[in-house]
């Protein structure tokens, strides 16, 4: 048994790291290549040397074009492993351009294809991960579904209707959290090395309808400042966004750190008071966490979060940012509830995968 597996940005990183554990564990040979669309090393090699992830296979170093530039080299060069490869199944993950041109590959030579994280919806096609998850999820045949919520817009979707296996198998990120959260302290110096406070909010900025409109980050940066005046602010920030605050004159009064490994994240993650951000896969770390969530965007594909009261949406409004940091600061919420899974999500997508290629 064979498969191709297409990674190429952080958040992949992490699911490939134990989705890959468990192939191996049942027996799957797998091809991992890796488009470099995150190539530096603080948002790509450090989650292959921290988390033990098998090197790739193939790094294609694609990155720093625009979105239809990167998705047509992409799928040029996966197209070309593929021939070479001869693989039984393509297995992609979340919805980056990545993720769009490994399904688009496959599909054009009739490779089946497997979609992690299948059925999420934020309903906003102005994102162009919304316009990737979708197109994925329609030439998928095997869909992998975090939730009962993303079930349910696959079969609103017609999904039903079309040669496709829909499983709810739960989420890898939980997997993966549970497994490195038992390592991240001997493992993660991050505590050592900043001078937290002891209650801190940890903050991320990377969306690109956020990082490249200027009134967006102008807002957000200004949120930021205020709040640190009365809670110290940590911001792991990608190198395009803190060049662009840098040209913008923004000033940030909060702490800004360069970007972060998997491990570092959870000891923040277990140690903050606070997560704001505007990443799709940090919303629900900050649950794993038992951490409340202010989210820097008007819609969210984790609506399971905002429902119960675990995550608000603050959009970009200064002034609706900081009622959210307010509102969220006290928040009472039980984080006792299971909205993932059971943490054997890896596990039931490597049984999934084996029957259908036996």
């Amino acid at each position: 048994m064979k498969i191709l597996t297409v990674i190429g940005a952080r958040p992949q990183f992490v699911k490939a790291s134990v989705v890959s554990r468990a192939l191996r564990a049942a027996d799957i040979s797998e091809i991992v290549v890796h488009t470099g669309q995150h190539f530096d090393y603080n948002m790509s090699q450090v989650f292959f040397d921290q988390m033990q992830i098998r090197k790739p296979s193939y790094n294609l170093g694609i990155h720093g074009l625009s979105h239809g530039a990167m998705t047509g080299r992409m799928l040029e060069a996966i197209e070309e492993i593929l021939i070479a490869e001869k693989p039984q199944l393509m297995l992609v993950y979340g919805d980056t351009n990545s993720t769009l041109a490994g399904a688009l590959a496959a599909q054009k030579l009739g490779i089946p294809i497997a979609h992690v994280e299948a059925g999420l919806r934020s309903f906003n096609l102005s994102m162009p991960e919304e316009t990737n998850r979708i197109l994925t999820d329609r030439i998928s045949t095997l869909l992998f579904c975090p939730t009962q919520v993303a079930v349910g817009n696959l079969k609103a979707e017609g999904f039903d209707n079309f040669d496709c296996q829909i499983h709810q198998v739960g989420d890898v990120m939980l997997d993966a959290a549970n497994y490195y959260a038992t390592k991240s302290a001997a493992r993660s110096a991050i505590k050592a090395s900043l001078n937290l406070q002891e209650k801190f909010v940890l903050a991320t900025v990377h969306r690109q309808e956020n990082s490249d409109n200027h009134n967006n980050l102008k807002s957000i940066v200004d949120a930021l400042n205020q709040i640190n005046k009365s809670t110290q602010v940590v911001v792991p920030l990608h190198p395009r966004t803190k060049k662009i605050i840098a040209n913008l004159n923004l000033a940030p009064q909060f702490t800004i750190i360069d970007p972060v490994g998997y491990l570092d994240m959870v000891e923040l993650l277990k140690n903050c008071a606070l997560v704001i951000t505007d990443s799709g896969g940090l919303q629900k770390e900050a649950f794993f966490f038992k951490k409340s969530c202010v989210t820097l965007r008007e819609q969210t594909e984790w609506t399971e979060l905002v429902d119960g009261n675990f995550n608000t949406l603050a959009g970009v409004n200064t002034e609706q940012i900081i009622e959210a940091y307010n509102k969220m600061m006290s928040n009472s919420a039980n984080f006792n509830v299971n909205l993932y899974g059971d943490g054997n999500a890896s596990k039931k997508i490597a049984e999934l995968i084996k029957q259908f290629l036996s």
